[in-house]
């Protein structure tokens, strides 16, 4: 007989967990708790209540997480300019350490034994969630049936549901998509059919948050963002929660076609993959951000900041979002965003996320130094002089030694 007596599972509602819940009660013999995160996927979670009631599911929790998930991971993810192998802005990765916390809490709460997803066996997000919920309760029992069931197909899983007297109805009410696809507020992803074939162009039915670049208006969108430590806080003037900033964006870069991404990656687990990706407004949030840094971040900071970034970004996409190296790392971003506000002036145009303008009162850009007009002064440039010859005495000395420097 199983030691587990009650597990907290991530329920979508879809077809997968729901054989999953199944699956759960008849081979742990176990009560299921169902956990459902509105993270801005843009479609009604409220129905996976219905068809967890149908599975006999008594303890069920839905949960609206936009603000947290924008406000306490995607914003401070962003402060440091984070991208993936230099194009992937994490939307997945950066999900995944909230819906973990939640299980765990939920599973306190409920007196749970143990926690349950349906990340597969190959993809990166099984080990999200589990180094999140290891982190976060250490003795935590871990189910993933994807790595213990024999249910390997499309097919195999619709024959259980027959077998099992699981309703499917949800299932078949709209065409399946040939895609497997994550979405929250940051993006969304698509993955399988011909993305399986590197050389296979997306098929542009495909994309659901954006008009392709060609279809996109003749005349570019203007928007100005205010920033507050580093944080997006207003659009044109408008305050707007971090929730809210995001939305807004997305629907802006998407009516000007902005955020399309064709990549293969590198998965932790080891292969690559390859991903089409849509995020329109994390785009637009990027390039706004590293322009506000750019008049605001002394030279050395933003630097040393560019070289901590690709780690930062390992650390997210790798699952380490609760580790002592996350927290150290944004302790130190977060020290360099005191100063960075202001306001960015956004140009979007067919696919592309412009800087039109940026100004803030804690510009380091001295006008009077820069500029290329009579500087009164401002400026000594005899000091270049030595400032020149200082720095190439090390290889003034190793040419005058007869030393290549070729």
């Amino acid at each position: 007989m199983s030691d587990v007596k009650k597990v907290v599972l991530a329920y979508s509602g879809g077809l997968d967990t729901s054989v999953i819940v199944r699956w759960l009660q008849e081979t742990y013999d176990c009560e299921v708790v169902t956990f459902t995160a509105d993270i801005g996927q843009g479609e009604e979670v409220e129905p996976a209540r219905e068809k967890a009631k149908a599975l006999g599911v008594k303890e069920i929790y839905i949960e609206d997480l936009r603000e947290e998930f924008v406000r306490d991971y995607v914003y401070p993810m962003f402060r440091a300019n984070t991208i993936y192998e230099g194009e992937y802005l994490l939307g997945t990765s950066i999900a995944r350490p909230l819906i973990a916390k939640r299980l765990i809490e939920i599973a306190n709460e409920t007196g749970a034994d143990a926690i349950s997803h349906g990340a597969t066996g190959k993809g990166n997000d099984q080990v999200r969630f589990e180094l999140g919920a290891y982190a976060l309760k250490p003795g935590v029992k871990v189910i993933a049936p994807w790595r213990e069931w024999d249910l390997t197909s499309r097919e195999k899983l619709m024959n259980y549901c027959e077998q099992h007297d699981i309703p499917v109805d949800f299932s078949k009410s709209k065409k399946k998509s040939p895609y497997s696809m994550d979405a929250n507020l940051l993006h969304i992803s698509y993955e399988g059919g011909i993305l399986e074939d590197p050389w296979a162009e997306a098929e542009e039915d495909m994309w659901r948050w954006s008009v392709s670049p060609e279809a996109a208006p003749d005349q570019p969108t203007y928007i100005d963002l205010t920033f507050d430590r580093g944080d997006i806080v207003a659009i044109d003037g408008e305050a707007l929660k971090p929730h809210e900033v995001l939305s807004r964006l997305n629907q802006l870069g998407g009516d000007n076609g902005i955020g399309r991404l064709d990549i293969v990656e590198n998965r932790y687990v080891g292969m690559k993959s390859r991903g089409c990706y849509e995020t329109p407004g994390g785009t637009i949030m990027l390039r706004a951000h590293r322009a506000i840094e750019s008049l605001t971040l002394d030279r050395e900071a933003a630097h040393l900041k560019d070289e901590l970034m690709p780690k930062y970004a390992e650390v997210i996409y790798n699952g380490y979002w609760w580790s002592p190296e996350r927290r150290m790392l944004q302790a130190a971003i977060d020290e360099t965003q005191a100063n960075v506000c202001g306001v960015v002036r956004m140009k979007l145009y067919k696919g592309n996320a412009i800087v039109a303008g940026r100004k803030s009162e804690q510009s380091l850009f001295d006008e009077s130094i820069a500029t290329f007009e009579d500087d009164a002064g401002a400026y000594n440039q005899k000091d270049a002089e030595g400032f020149i010859k200082l720095n190439a005495l090390r290889l003034r000395i190793a040419a005058g030694k007869g030393r290549s420097a070729g």
